[in-house]
């Protein structure tokens, strides 16, 4: 399974994706590099505005975490938590959030970047931190992620974090607003392609976009920016 990452920084960029998202045709491997490279080098530019036009001094310091320069407003939705409970907005104001987009057969990524996140969650408890923050794993392969494999996969890693997924018309219009792309395609072979984001998004307590953390990750840099957004707000 190759593995590509981009975040987008733009809405009107956002729509070129909606098409291509679920493709029940193979896809062009080539034309499907030039759209997440783009979607990379759109989130570029924007947080390099955010961070030359942005009152830094109101910001705290920090390791590896990318802030937008104003916060972005998401829209409700709602999903399916592994537990039978929906998952919407609301779920996510009154602490902070990490909230990550994969799927339980990934290969790769996807359980690297949750033994990472397992790893913050041990280390933010150490600090008494646990209920400031909420780590979210979101599937974007619906089909083949049953709510029970989903709850089975994420508890392997941490019985604390929430396992979600829903159909894809909700996925996509979540995805679009956080800035996450993700295709899914069936070959003809009968096998199914997944491409998806790497990023980690962070949402604030108010249920707030406010930036996100790319790969490569560690765990020890995620943990201490966490703590300096608590301290600071």
């Amino acid at each position: 399974m190759p593995y590509r990452h981009g975040e987008f920084a733009g809405q009107a960029a956002m729509s070129r994706y909606t098409a291509a998202m679920t493709s029940p045709a193979p896809a062009s491997r080539p034309n499907l590099t030039v759209l997440i490279l783009l979607a990379a080098v759109v989130a570029a530019l924007g947080l390099w505005l955010g961070a030359r036009y942005a009152n830094t001094a109101a910001q705290p310091k920090l390791a590896s975490a990318l802030l937008y320069p104003t916060s972005r407003t998401i829209p409700d939705f709602t999903l399916q938590q592994a537990n039978g409970k929906p998952l919407t907005l609301a779920d996510w104001r009154g602490h902070w959030n990490l909230i990550y987009f994969g799927y339980t057969t990934c290969p790769d990524v996807c359980p690297t970047t949750l033994t990472e996140l397992k790893s913050v969650w041990a280390d933010l408890g150490k600090r008494g931190l646990h209920d400031k923050l909420r780590i979210d794993f979101i599937s974007i392969d619906p089909e083949r992620d049953t709510l029970d494999a989903l709850g089975k996969y994420v508890g392997f890693f941490s019985h604390d974090f929430v396992a979600a997924t829903g159909a894809d018309d909700a996925l996509l219009k979540l995805t679009r607003t956080l800035g996450i792309v993700y295709t899914r395609t069936k070959k003809a072979d009968g096998s199914v392609e997944v491409d998806h984001s790497g990023s980690i998004v962070i949402v604030d307590p108010q249920g707030r976009l406010i930036g996100l953390f790319r790969p490569p990750f560690a765990a020890k840099d995620l943990a201490d920016d966490i703590r300096a957004l608590i301290d600071r707000h």
